[in-house]
């Protein structure tokens, strides 16, 4: 099992075991307005290849897993084209395109003793054949040309895009699949 399947491997059976709850009694609307989530999402690849104004994600994962913090828990994957509609007007006002998020990359380099580390902004995502190429902007750290496994931690996107409670995605309460 290569060192991406098994870093997948963990981080889905993570988010299988995180409850979709919040824990809270029942109470009445007017009394608790319901949290809004804010989803995070993690993409993952077998390689990195990158320059001063791209990187590509070689061989990226085809499911992006997204998950949120407390007070609201949840989890799950989506697919890369329900990914990529949130970089678009469909996914309301605050979509990715018009607050591109930041990144972490997180870059496994062969005799490194540990992953490269480089915070990023990402923007204009294009699929090429099994890769994903984005735009970034360098924030913090050094930008690895290349690498082995590699996993982009991408920053959260709330109310009028994402994929959770009352968004238009694969949360509850949304028209995608989920708790209702």
């Amino acid at each position: 099992m290569t060192t991406t399947r098994k870093f997948l491997a963990a981080a889905v059976m993570l988010t299988a075991a995180v409850p979709l709850t919040t824990g809270l009694p029942l109470a009445s609307a007017a009394e608790h307005q319901e949290p809004k989530p804010q989803l995070m999402f993690v993409q993952t690849a077998d390689d990195l290849k990158a320059d001063d104004k791209t990187l590509r994600l070689v061989n990226v994962g085809q499911q992006t897993v997204y998950f949120s913090d407390r007070p609201v828990r949840i989890a799950g994957h989506i697919a890369m084209p329900a990914y990529l509609e949130e970089w678009t007007a469909s996914a309301g006002k605050d979509n990715f395109s018009n607050d591109p998020p930041n990144a972490t990359l997180s870059v496994y380099e062969p005799g490194g003793k540990e992953n490269a580390l480089a915070v990023v902004e990402i923007s204009h995502p294009v699929v090429e054949g099994n890769d994903i190429v984005y735009n970034y902007k360098l924030i913090e750290g050094p930008m690895p040309k290349s690498g082995g496994a590699t996993a982009l931690f991408i920053d959260w996107i709330g109310v009028g895009g994402g994929v959770g409670p009352g968004f238009h995605g694969v949360g509850r309460g949304g028209r995608g699949v989920g708790l209702r």
